[in-house]
């Protein structure tokens, strides 16, 4: 039972040619493409309105160096959620429950946030790792204490990204398997179930995309705390 409720997080394999390059491809082709007349489509328009929702809550309140990047973090998010949603679908896979997968976008965002840091403002990025006041025998724990801090980030970036969807399509699986094992002994409970099943989707495509929009809030909340 347990292999076979984790084997769905198993990379896919097709003539030993690994299927998840495809997923993380297929996102892109369901985003319109900008229409150069004056009157967009419905789709178009939808999209345009998300995005730039989306964008005015992000950069609300950051500053205007944080700004440059609005087009990386949008698009960051748009990626991330097609990827999120598109698991949701019968017989698909989802990369951001893979570790691997969302440590690759988390290190090396978060590394190009703190090298920006030390580039544009040095002395205030080492600042961050010893609190004004400190008292002399506390410096060299505080130090570590902050370093360890600063180091984690991209962790706990990708480790909740990674968590929240894979409990999710854990639960998903199970409910949905004791649905069908009681829909033939006990019709009332498997009723009860699938209702509860119903709502844990709605529940979990919530999840999906307010999880893409945490990891690329944090990022811009480090981005701002280095720029």
């Amino acid at each position: 039972m347990m292999v076979n409720s984790f084997s769905q997080f198993e990379s896919p394999v097709f003539l030993t040619i690994p299927l998840i390059l495809l997923a993380l491809i297929l996102p892109w082709a369901f985003y319109p493409s900008p229409s150069p007349r004056w009157l967009s489509n419905r789709t178009l328009t939808l999209q345009n309105w998300f995005i730039g929702r989306f964008a005015k809550q992000l950069l609300a309140s950051s500053t205007p160096k944080v700004h440059l990047w609005a087009t990386l973090l949008v698009s960051l998010m748009l990626y991330i959620i097609s990827l999120n949603l598109l698991g949701m679908l019968p017989y698909t896979f989802t990369p951001t429950t893979q570790l691997s997968m969302n440590m690759g976008l988390a290190v090396p965002l978060w590394l190009a946030t703190v090298l920006v840091g030390f580039r544009n403002q040095p002395t205030l990025s080492l600042a961050h790792l010893l609190p004004e006041g400190t008292p002399t025998l506390l410096v060299p724990v505080l130090i570590i204490i902050e370093t360890i801090s600063l180091l984690i980030r991209p962790f706990a970036l990708g480790v909740r990204l990674t968590a929240n969807l894979t409990a999710g399509h854990l639960l998903i699986q199970l409910i949905a398997t004791a649905t069908l094992a009681f829909m033939s002994i006990m019709p009332a409970i498997a009723t009860l179930t699938s209702i509860l099943l119903l709502l844990l989707t709605l529940l979990e495509i919530a999840v999906a995309m307010i999880q893409a929009y945490v990891f690329v809030l944090l990022l811009s909340l480090y981005l701002q705390e280095n720029s």
